[in-house]
């Protein structure tokens, strides 16, 4: 019960601060606390500037506009997150599926409790680690670690250590962090084996965030399942 009320604050709070900034907020939030993680999914989210600007085919120039936004929006999300739970966050990330006008606000704690997979197991998890070193592989190289746990029955969260090649590393001591980070979202989501996925779960796949900390290179990948 303590946790669905503190999900829910997290909520109403986190439309709020989407409603000031961006002039509209989701029609849906759905939050997570499953520490040391928080996820936030919002459900029919796109302004209709953006929806104008989609028409055109211009994602880029919503991607942006989005990130001046949240780079504002973060500090005050860190301060409700980390009143709510009692816990300072470590980072707060996000990422957008414009074809499904859906988002996702996902945060990882700074928490002394030790978590581990086992906490948040699952059937799958073998064939899903599968998937996502092949397609680390593909697209940059192996993981040193890969972690996954489920922590509802809709949220899959994935996180992988140490995969930036130096091309990459070198990007972003160039400035070209933006750019590789929208780069990499695209062809990592591209490379998915969606099917083989569902086929693993027993379930559909509706959605698929991915963001990094490019300075401890870490990559997460969650998976919103239907």
């Amino acid at each position: 019960m303590q946790n669905r009320t503190m999900e829910s604050v997290i909520a109403s709070s986190t439309g709020k601060l989407l409603r000031d900034h961006f002039g509209k907020g989701p029609e849906a939030l759905y939050v997570t606390v499953a520490k040391p993680f928080i996820t936030i999914y919002l459900r029919n989210f796109l302004a209709p500037m953006e929806k104008v600007l989609l028409d055109i085919e211009n994602e880029v120039k919503v991607q942006d506009t989005r990130d001046v936004l949240m780079e504002k929006i973060i500090p005050e999300m860190n301060t409700i997150l980390s009143a709510e739970t009692g816990e300072k966050m470590a980072h707060i990330y996000y990422d957008w599926s414009f074809p499904n006008q859906s988002g996702l606000i996902f945060a990882e704690m700074e928490t002394e409790e030790p978590v581990t997979e086992e906490d948040y197991d699952y059937p799958a998890r073998s064939m899903v680690h599968q998937e996502i070193d092949r397609i680390t592989r593909e697209a940059q190289k192996p993981p040193h670690a890969l972690r996954s746990y489920m922590l509802n029955s809709r949220t899959l969260f994935t996180k992988r250590e140490d995969i930036l090649v130096m091309i990459e590393q070198e990007l972003i001591n160039s400035g070209f962090e933006e750019e590789l980070r929208l780069t990499k979202r695209r062809l990592e989501k591209r490379l998915l084996n969606i099917g083989f996925l569902e086929a693993e779960l027993g379930q559909k796949i509706e959605d698929v965030f991915v963001d990094w900390n490019f300075e401890e290179d870490t990559g997460y990948m969650i998976f919103i399942l239907k």
